[in-house]
């Protein structure tokens, strides 16, 4: 189904806008690229001098050509092997910021009665500090293995598994829409990358934030240009 352009750099497929938000029950929210600015796991390959790297591989996956995420992500991890702890934290505080529009987005949401659900393929170091900062409901991301105040190059096994890619988040968006006793049509799934399709194809509406082609070709929301809150150009805050 092709889409219009609503207004500069926003575009919209599958529907005449404007919604109304209040129709909706819940949010998912994708974090590196699309609620933050950065790639967290290529931040910290910078931190020791290896995010040309880490950077390429993280690139190919998000286009959706490194087939396997959970294969891409442990390549990635495991450069890191011996990075200090301390670089978590460098990159949180002198890389990492909110894109623009997020917490106004996020805030609308919040206002109009929606649940609030971050997923991501990143690490829980920062997907807990975004969580808290922007006081959203849900996280599910991976932990790295730490050791001795280093890096191990692993991730750690939870009860869920050792990696959210694609099929995890499409999970945990259908899990907490049971959870809630609301079906996926009342969900917002919002992500920039291939490992955001399968979350995005369930939901009710997906906006793709600045996205890979891929991903642009079938968000029913695109916003390929400004922050995250021009999906309120389209999605009506007040009934």
């Amino acid at each position: 189904m092709s889409s219009t352009e609503h207004a500069p750099g926003l575009f919209v497929r599958g529907f005449a806008p404007p919604l109304r938000l209040a129709d909706f029950r819940l949010i998912a929210f994708d974090m590196d690229s699309t609620l933050i600015n950065i790639e967290c796991v290529d931040e910290i390959a910078a931190e020791v001098g290896r995010k040309a790297e880490v950077a390429e591989i993280t690139e190919a996956a998000m286009r959706g050509e490194i087939a396997d995420y959970k294969e891409s992500l442990r390549r990635r991890v495991a450069l890191l092997a011996g990075a200090p702890e301390a670089a978590l934290q460098r990159v949180y505080e002198n890389r990492l910021q909110l894109n623009p529009g997020a917490e106004a987005l996020v805030r609308a949401c919040q206002a109009a009665g929606l649940k609030t659900l971050l997923v991501s393929g990143g690490f829980t170091f920062f997907s807990e500090r975004v969580r808290h900062r922007l006081g959203l409901d849900f996280a599910r991301a991976n932990t790295l293995g730490i050791a001795h105040g280093r890096l191990t190059g692993t991730l750690l096994e939870r009860p869920w598994g050792d990696i959210c890619d694609g099929a995890e988040k499409r999970r945990v968006v259908l899990e907490v829409c049971e959870l809630m006793g609301i079906e996926p049509a009342q969900a917002i799934a919002v992500g920039d990358g291939a490992n955001d399709l399968p979350m995005m194809g369930v939901a009710g509406l997906s906006i793709a934030y600045h996205p890979k082609p891929a991903v642009a070709e079938k968000a029913m929301i695109a916003i390929q240009s400004g922050g995250l809150d021009r999906a309120l150009e389209v999605l009506r805050p007040q009934s």
